[in-house]
């Protein structure tokens, strides 16, 4: 699970300083996918970072499995991450010179032990998950032999290799038509669901709030249960 408590991050804008972030407190429980929704500049990619341990904040706390992380060094938080939370960027960055294979067992790879029993069980978990995201008929194609969705699922896949319990997700369907984009959140939600991961989702497109397990719109750094309505 994750809990954010009354979290507020802000940053030095001149003499003064912008809250990007305002007394936000959230929850996302074991299998379930919450929306985080509202205008550019609203503080959700902050949010997330915050949600994510890549930035620590101003005040509040950030819980993962009951552990507050603001008690933990960089290095702490850096294992926590590496462990515990999976992160699916906006942008797939995919290294350009693997296959799909590779780009999930290099992440198996970072601060494990380098052994060739661990490199099989990489292996074999990177060649579950490309087929849980329907990729297993693509592990030895590269990032340009993909087509957008294609890369997002990669993307999917790689951000669960280390079977993290929360997952967090920027706008994975920005780049994609509907059709895909629809198929991109419904895997999100199928792998939440069978993983039974706390998933946060920023996503800008409001037809896709509906269905998730909880929706939150976020303005000026502030959130509110009123959700805009889908045009």
């Amino acid at each position: 699970m994750i809990h954010l408590d009354d979290v507020t991050l802000t940053f030095p804008d001149g003499e003064s300083r912008i809250t990007a972030v305002d007394h936000v407190s959230l929850t996302a429980h074991p299998g379930t996918v919450t929306g985080i929704t509202g205008p550019s500049g609203s503080g959700k990619s902050s949010l997330l970072a915050v949600a994510a341990t890549l930035i620590r904040p101003d005040a509040g706390r950030v819980m993962i499995d009951d552990v507050d992380t603001a008690t933990m060094d960089s290095g702490a938080a850096t294992d926590l991450r590496r462990t515990k939370i999976g992160i699916v960027f906006q942008q797939s960055n995919l290294i350009a010179s693997l296959t799909s294979q590779e780009q999930l067992a290099v992440m198996n790879e970072l601060g494990a032990p380098n052994s060739r029993r661990h490199r099989a069980a990489a292996s074999a978990r990177a060649a579950t998950l490309l087929d849980a995201v329907g990729m297993g008929d693509q592990a030895d194609k590269r990032p340009h032999q993909l087509s957008g969705g294609q890369r997002q699922r990669v993307n999917i896949a790689r951000a669960l290799m280390n079977d993290p319990s929360v997952l967090l997700v920027d706008e994975p369907t920005s780049a994609l038509d509907q059709e895909r984009g629809a198929s991109i959140i419904e895997l999100i939600l199928q792998l939440t669901s069978e993983l039974n991961t706390s998933t946060l989702l920023v996503t800008h497109d409001l037809v896709h709030l509906p269905r998730m397990h909880g929706a939150v719109n976020m303005v000026d750094g502030r959130l509110t249960s009123d959700l805009p309505a889908a045009v």
